[in-house]
């Protein structure tokens, strides 16, 4: 598949590359803070290339000097719990738990609050030197809401969760490679060619294997070691069900490149 010409939907850009669904965050001026209507047109392009079987890996990303800077304040600072509760705004992020296609968050710069969080949701993150991670939101008198509290510590552990929510301590790209909260890290002129890269490779798989894998990846933790090795061999029968993996194990043994069509 070509490359398609960006189409802009109000403060994101989406894009296709071959079998890569890119989603660009647009809002220079205000470090690409997140607000609802930009997490409404995320949510939806996600889904979009989330139904198109053209469609095999999805990157997400900002610009150099930020990933995305957090929530945009000027919605929320007035909201009341009875708005927050009644508004479904995090309804939004529920929906990007539940797209199969593998996202990789292509990070440079800011990744704070909220965009720390966007992050997390997507399954790998390729980081530029310059990338800054934190969850700040106890600076400004509320506490990580979309996630935070939870991917995070799931991600670093206890003790730097705690350390990062409390205190809003920020850690940069190296540190959080350290401690496993993102998969790779390239300088920051490389950074998005490096995603790419890791999109492609993902695309290249049979798409059914891919996305059990991701869900197998993703269910880990939820579980038990015995109910999710259980869960996990469900998964991989399932496969078996598949064209694709007749394709691959037939690939493999003439010793041939194979060709997945996502049946």
């Amino acid at each position: 598949m070509a490359v398609e010409a960006p189409v802009a939907d109000s403060d994101i850009v989406t894009s296709v590359e071959g079998a890569v669904g890119v989603v660009r965050i647009n809002r220079p001026k205000v470090l690409n803070a997140l607000s609802y209507s930009v997490m409404q047109s995320i949510v939806e392009s996600f889904e979009k290339f989330d139904r198109d079987p053209e469609i095999r890996a999805i990157l997400l990303t900002g610009d150099e000097r930020a990933f995305a800077a957090g929530a945009d304040i000027k919605e929320l600072e007035d909201a009341t719990v009875v708005e927050m509760a009644m508004s479904q705004q995090m309804e939004r992020w529920d929906r990007i738990r539940r797209i199969s296609t593998p996202i990789v968050a292509a990070v440079s710069g800011f990744a704070l609050g909220g965009g720390c969080e966007l992050a997390m949701c997507c399954d790998l993150i390729i980081a530029s030197e310059t990338a800054v991670f934190g969850q700040p939101e106890i600076d400004i008198g509320v506490m990580p809401g979309a996630g935070g509290t939870q991917r995070l510590t799931r991600a670093v552990g206890k003790a730097m969760a705690m350390d990062m929510v409390l205190t809003g301590r920020r850690i940069d790209a190296r540190e959080a490679l350290a401690h496993g909260l993102v998969s790779r890290v390239v300088p920051m002129e490389l950074y998005y060619d490096e995603a790419m890269k890791v999109c492609k490779a993902i695309a290249a798989k049979a798409p059914m294997a891919a996305r059990m894998a991701k869900e197998g990846v993703s269910r880990a933790l939820d579980m038990s070691l015995e109910t999710a090795l259980s869960y996990e061999r469900r998964l991989f029968y399932l496969l078996f069900g598949t064209e694709d993996q007749k394709e691959g194990m037939a690939a493999f043994r003439e010793k041939r490149k194979p060709e997945y069509k996502g049946k």
